[in-house]
């Protein structure tokens, strides 16, 4: 059995936001030579996830709306509050405990199945990095292993 590991950059424009990595995952697993095996997309992030979804504009538009409703924004969260909050705190931190509360409902990743040297998704699922924090550059790990 093969491994190979590559990390894919993804960057997002606004949040949250439903990115179609589809086509750069399939690359990665094409790179591979893999002809059976698994694919493991995993985000690096707490505050970026990895999901299978329609890439249908009103769909997203409704599952941005739902993810915004679930954790508001503009709620309180004691993360936020940077006059008690003594934990992980860096120079340039940004409020963001919505996005963190968000990512709890989503996960890190998503694992596909690989038959004859492609990703098995269904005729309309696609690969998304979803982006809950502020825009930004995103590292997503694609784990291809198998035969």
């Amino acid at each position: 059995m093969r491994t190979i590991t590559k990390c894919l950059n993804v960057k997002s424009t606004r949040a949250p936001e439903f990115v179609d990595i589809t086509e750069l995952v399939g690359a990665a697993v094409g790179e591979s030579e893999v002809d059976s095996g698994i694919a493991v997309v995993f985000s690096r992030h707490t505050t970026a996830a990895i999901k299978i979804n329609e890439n249908e504009p009103l769909l997203i538009k409704d599952m941005e709306h739902f993810l915004s409703t679930l954790a508001p924004q503009d709620s309180y969260y004691g993360h936020n509050d940077f006059t008690i909050r003594t934990v992980h705190m860096h120079e340039d931190e940004c409020p963001n405990g919505h996005a963190h509360c968000q990512h709890l409902t989503l996960g890190n990743s998503e694992m596909i199945p690989i038959v004859d040297g492609e990703l098995a998704l269904g005729n309309w699922q696609r690969v998304f990095l979803v982006e809950l924090d502020i825009p930004k550059n995103r590292e997503v790990l694609v784990q291809v292993m198998g035969e």
